[in-house]
């Protein structure tokens, strides 16, 4: 199933779609809690969940002080506005 273009809102892609998309970015499933990925990069790790009304990002230690590093993206962002805020890291 082709993803919608790039521009298009999250909320108008297809579940489907979505974890297509995650597995393409080097995202993998949680096992136990399948709305939650994992994405690990070189500089970086992070788990990204697929809430309700937003995806939800936590950097693990990134921050300063070792801390997570959370942010939330609402779905009426385009996928393409997300994948930059996303996979550029924290």
């Amino acid at each position: 199933m082709p993803l919608p273009s790039a521009d298009t809102p999250l909320y108008n892609h297809p579940l489907p779609n979505i974890e297509q998309w995650l597995v393409s970015q080097g995202c993998q499933q949680d096992s136990t809690q399948l709305h939650c990925w994992h994405i690990s990069k070189s500089q970086w790790q992070a788990e990204v969940c697929l809430d309700v009304d937003q995806i939800t990002v936590r950097y693990l230690q990134a921050g300063e002080q070792g801390q997570d590093i959370h942010r939330a993206f609402k779905y009426s962002l385009s996928r393409q506005d997300i994948e930059q805020a996303v996979f550029s890291g924290p």
